[in-house]
Formats: C-alpha cells, structure tokens, sequence
C-alpha cells in the first residue's frame, strides 16, 4: 500500500470532525482502503476526492449533487453542473445586490438606512408588491443633506 493517512490525519488536514468522513463514506462519497486491523487508511487519490467534496460543498452543492460530480458514469453529471451554474450565478447577483447595498448605506448621509429617500423608495416597491429588489442609485454627495437630520432634514431629503 502506498503511503496513506490514518481518518485522524486527514480529516485534520481539512479541518474536520472524522465523523463527517465517515458520513461521506456511508453515502458512497469515499471509499478509503483499510488496514489489518479494519482501520481506514486514506490515500492520496482519498485526500483528492475530499478536497473536491469540501470545495463543492464550499460552492453550495449539495452531497447528492457531488455524488453525481464524483459519479464518471453518472448520465445527469452535465445537467447538475449546469443547474449549478445557474444557481451560482443567481447567488452571486443576489451577493453583488447586497454589496451595493452595503456600499450605499456606506455613502449614505442617512445613518438610518431605512430613513434614505433613494433606498425607501426601493423598499416602498418591494413591500407593496409593486417592484423587486434592484441596485440604490449611488447617494448623493451634497453639503446641502446633513448627518444630523431633524425633521425638517428629512422632510428636505425627502422631497429631492
């Protein structure tokens, strides 16, 4: 047998509990050697298809879609990395939503978020049903919009 880890080492090598390699064991994911004594032993080609799962699984896939990814013979392999595709892309346009967002309330001279006309004016749609989430325009950098809105502030902010 070529050099192999005991399920110790090299689930430490991936930070994680030996558990969870014996759960990907159980559903068909690793299929490790044992030794003598029936003790798994994890070989290179083993630490290879671990990586792979904790990277897919880092992806938003879940253990049936890695099953198929690690399946050669598996008909659906391409239809599952497509649907995933797809999936990451909605993802990723959810996350980049969410940094403009952040970026927005960043610049923004509201320090209630909820108080910026631009962004009410976003979530006005959302919760009346009328409009779905898009980007806040960029605030505005004006000396005329006070960090320390009274009423009158926001009443001015809110009318431009």
């Amino acid at each position: 047998m070529k050099s192999s880890l005991p399920i110790g080492d090299a689930a430490a090598r991936f930070s994680l509990p030996t558990h969870v390699l014996r759960h990907w064991e159980d559903m068909g994911l690793l299929r490790p050697e044992r030794d003598g004594g029936g003790r798994r032993r994890y070989a290179e080609d083993d630490l290879v298809r671990v990586g792979v799962i904790v990277r897919s699984k880092n992806a938003g896939m879940s253990l049936e879609q890695i099953a198929v990814l690690l399946d050669e013979q598996a008909p659906e392999r391409h239809r599952v990395l497509e649907e995933h595709l797809a999936d990451l892309a909605r993802r990723m346009a959810d996350m980049e939503r969410s940094r403009l967002m952040t970026e927005h309330a960043l610049r923004c001279r509201a320090h209630d978020i909820t108080t910026c006309p631009r962004f009410r004016a976003i979530m006005d749609e959302v919760v009346a049903g009328t409009g779905r989430w898009r980007e806040a325009e960029p605030p505005v950098d004006s000396d005329r919009v006070s960090t320390d809105r009274g009423a009158e502030g926001r009443d001015a902010a809110s009318a431009r």
